[in-house]
């Protein structure tokens, strides 16, 4: 049989023989995996047709079909046969899936349906097969839209490399956090300064490139590491360009759009630096010519055994939604009356006073919430309690849309929030704390945390870690978020005491308060 024959194409050498049904089989097997998880499938092209950052991501499939199919002659001769050995992988991702979609981790849900691509191809073709396509599966990874974790480190080096660069130049500059002043104007690093479309389309590119240009693997990882490391500089480096000319102009050039059109324009430069760089170290013509072409491998089993592997495949494939089907029943007969919270009107000397600030937290999607000022003399702190007890996606605690002002704010700007290890109630609770200073002069310290499970955490991680063992025990994930703020004038470590001495004063009785709220289904 040539290959001409074969369902992977035709180049006049020898292929093993039943590669069509195999193939048949397979895409089949992965039409249904994904019918499976339409709604996860369905939440990535959301993302991808809503956010420019992630846009990319409706060409990711298509190109890791091309990159397949480049390896043709290269597969055609190696025998597909079904390995079961994959079942644990593909049995770990439909409850890796389970349990995120459980918790409300969207990306997590994504990643386990995009590594159940390869687990499957594994099963159903067997782990020869896998091991010369496993750059195009792995490229797969570039389809789910993640990397938000990385705004805020991004957001702080931008922030510090313009800086930097700024009194380095001779410009005087003020900082608070993120927000900077120079002579000609303000200026402030946010979430679209950070860099992170530039680094995923310069990752995205640049592993593309080293798989396509490089057979070393050293001359891979280096550019793979060029592609990671470079466009975080350039971004510094683009920043502080956008400021020098908004400085040198009168700040009439590269305050609006236009200091987005040059960046784009920056970042296409140093991408095509990045490319021609690379070129000079290519050695994949020389290597292809050496290479020897392989004979085939093996014989193809009957029919029967593939059909079999597909049936197992989508079984074991199943047991994702079958779990979130059968959890969403019982979550579905749950008590779903109005949950009512009240807060104490207070405990010994801290007792409930008018409100002294008109900044509330941003949250969203709580079954309850409760706000309430106290005061203990000249001190004063004010409480904010948001608790979630159904949660679902888009309506949960832990989420990044959950903070304490949005990004861009007409009142309120926040310069610093960060981790800071405080006594709470006799107990070292890390927290974030953040500052916040409004236009109208108000400065705020504030703590925040969650309660879950019991445990108090600052820690997102963390938090759905308790989430998730809550749900494996058979609870219902619910948690709340605690809010502490009062003013402060000068340096705000001369709050830190006022917040402390209310914590080991009213926590224990706003907990309570907040199980008397559980309690009440």
């Amino acid at each position: 049989m040539k290959m001409q024959d074969s369902a992977l194409g035709g180049t006049g050498a020898e292929a093993v023989p039943g590669w069509p049904k195999a193939l048949g089989l397979t895409l089949a097997a992965l039409a249904a995996l994904l019918g499976l998880y339409h709604d996860t499938l369905a939440s990535m092209l959301a993302i991808w047709q809503r956010s420019e950052t992630y846009a990319h991501g409706y060409l990711i499939f298509p190109i890791s079909a091309w990159l397949i199919w480049q390896k043709r002659a290269v597969l055609a001769r190696i025998a597909p046969r079904p390995d079961y050995r994959a079942a644990p992988v593909l049995a770990l991702g439909g409850l890796g899936w389970w349990l995120a979609h459980a918790i409300d981790v969207l990306v997590v849900e994504q990643l386990a349906l995009v590594g159940m691509i390869p687990a499957l191809v594994w099963w159903m073709l067997g782990w020869p097969v896998l091991r010369a396509v496993l750059f195009p599966m792995g490229f797969l990874v570039f389809s789910v839209p993640m990397g938000e974790f990385l705004v805020p480190p991004l957001m702080n080096f931008t922030a510090d490399f313009t800086v930097a660069m700024l009194q380095f130049t001779g410009i005087p500059v003020f900082r608070e956090g993120t927000f900077f002043s120079i002579p000609s104007g303000d200026w402030s690093v946010i979430e679209a300064c950070s860099g992170l479309r530039y680094l995923i389309a310069s990752i995205t590119l640049g592993f593309l490139y080293a798989y396509m240009s490089y057979v070393s693997p050293w001359r891979r990882l280096a550019f793979m590491a060029l592609s990671v490391g470079l466009p975080i500089i350039a971004n510094g480096l683009r920043a502080y360009m956008i400021v020098m000319i908004g400085h040198l102009s009168g700040m009439t050039l590269a305050v609006g759009v236009d200091h987005l059109i040059y960046g784009w324009v920056f970042f296409g430069f140093v991408m095509l630096l990045m490319f021609w760089v690379g070129s000079f170290w290519t050695d994949i013509d020389a290597a292809q010519a050496a290479s020897p072409v392989p004979a085939p491998v093996g014989t193809a089993p009957d029919g029967w055994a593939f059909g079999r592997a597909w049936a197992l495949a989508l079984l074991v494939a199943a047991v994702g939604p079958a779990r979130a089907a059968y959890v969403g029943a019982l979550e579905a007969s749950r008590d779903r009356d109005p949950v009512v919270m009240a807060l104490p009107e207070g405990d010994g000397a801290w007792q409930a006073v008018p409100a002294f600030t008109e900044w509330t937290p941003h949250y969203s999607g709580q079954d309850a919430g409760a706000d309430r000022a106290y005061g203990n003399g000249e001190d004063k702190v004010a409480v904010y309690v948001r608790y979630y007890r159904h949660q679902k996606q888009g309506a949960e605690l832990i989420n990044s849309r959950n903070m304490l002002i949005p990004q861009i704010h007409d009142v309120w700007k926040m310069p610093e929030e960060r981790s800071v290890e405080v006594s709470l109630a006799g107990r070292p609770v890390t927290v974030l704390q953040g500052l916040l200073k409004s236009t109208a002069g108000q400065r705020l310290l504030v703590w925040r945390w969650n309660l879950i499970g019991g445990s108090r955490t600052a820690d997102d991680y963390q938090g759905k870690l308790l989430e998730a063992k809550d749900k494996l025990l058979g609870g219902s994930g619910e948690g709340a978020a605690f809010i502490l703020a009062t003013e402060y004038s000068g340096d705000p470590k001369t709050a830190e005491p006022v917040l402390r001495r209310f914590a080991e004063a009213m926590l224990p009785a706003l907990e309570q308060g907040l199980d008397r709220t559980v309690a009440r289904r």
